[in-house]
C-alpha cells in the first residue's frame, strides 16, 4: 500500500498519483512473487485492473517454486457486480478467480462463469469472509497472498487478523482533503503489534516492511 505524509491512501479516488517509479518496482517485485493477488471489486473498478502478466525476470524463481507463469488475481465481490466484458476476465494468463458469498445471484454467477472466471464461495449470505477466503485460495494452491486493497478489503483483512505482513510506501507528499486511509472498515478490540523488517529510502519516499509479531 501507498499512503502520503498525511496519511491518504488516495488523490482523486486512485493510488497511482500519490505513488512513483520506485514504488512501482517494488508493486511489480512483489506480483512477481505472489501465487494470487487479492482485490477488492471497487478497486478493480476505480483502477482499472488488467490481468497480472508474465515477467521473464520471475520466470524461473516462479518455475522453481511450483508457480504458473503469472499470478491468478482473485476479486473479492459480494454482489458481482462487475463488468466481465473487460480484459480482466476475458484474456488474463491464468484465470480469473472471484471470491464471493453463497447467496451471490445465480445469473450473475453464471455471468462470471460464461466469461472464464472462477467463482469461490467464501463465505454466508452476501458476504466474504476473509479467513474463509485465505482458506479458499490455499485449497487452490495459493499460499502466498498479495492483498492490493484497496482501503476497505485491507481493513476487513486487518479486523479479521489474516494479516502477516504489511509493504508500505510513505509518499513525500501533502494532499488534504477526506481520502480513506490505507484500512478501513470494522476497528479491532485490541490493536495488532507489527515489528519492522526493512526500511528503505529513496527521493524522499520510505519503503517499509513490517511483519506480524
Amino acid at each position: 500500500m501507498v499512503s502520503t505524509l498525511d496519511g491518504a491512501a488516495q488523490h482523486d479516488g486512485r493510488s497511482q498519483p500519490i505513488s512513483g517509479a520506485t514504488d512501482m518496482r517494488i508493486f511489480g517485485t512483489l506480483r512477481g512473487l505472489a501465487d494470487v493477488v487479492v482485490v477488492g471489486a471497487e478497486t478493480v473498478r476505480q483502477e482499472g485492473y488488467r490481468p497480472a502478466r508474465a515477467r521473464e525476470a520471475f520466470a524461473a524463481r516462479r518455475e522453481a517454486a511450483g508457480q504458473g507463469p503469472a499470478p491468478a488475481v482473485a476479486v473479492v465481490s459480494a454482489s458481482l457486480d462487475l463488468d466481465f466484458s473487460l480484459p480482466l476476465f476475458t484474456s488474463p494468463l491464468v484465470p480469473t478467480l472471484l471470491l464471493t458469498g453463497a447467496a451471490a445471484a445465480p445469473d450473475r454467477v453464471a455471468a462470471a462463469e460464461q466469461a472464464g472466471a472462477r467463482v469461490v464461495i467464501a463465505g454466508e449470505g452476501m458476504t466474504v469472509d476473509p479467513a474463509r477466503a485465505v482458506r479458499a485460495l490455499a485449497g487452490l494452491g495459493h499460499t502466498r497472498l498479495l492483498t492490493e486493497g484497496g482501503p476497505r478489503l485491507l481493513g476487513q483483512f486487518v479486523a479479521a487478523g489474516v494479516l502477516d505482513e504489511l509493504c508500505l510506501t510513505v509518499s513525500p507528499l501533502l494532499t488534504a482533503g477526506d481520502a480513506q486511509r490505507i484500512a478501513g472498515g470494522p476497528s479491532v478490540a485490541v490493536p495488532g503489534r507489527f515489528e519492522l523488517v526493512s526500511l528503505l529510502e529513496e527521493e524522499g519516499f520510505l519503503f517499509s516492511r513490517y511483519r506480524r509479531r
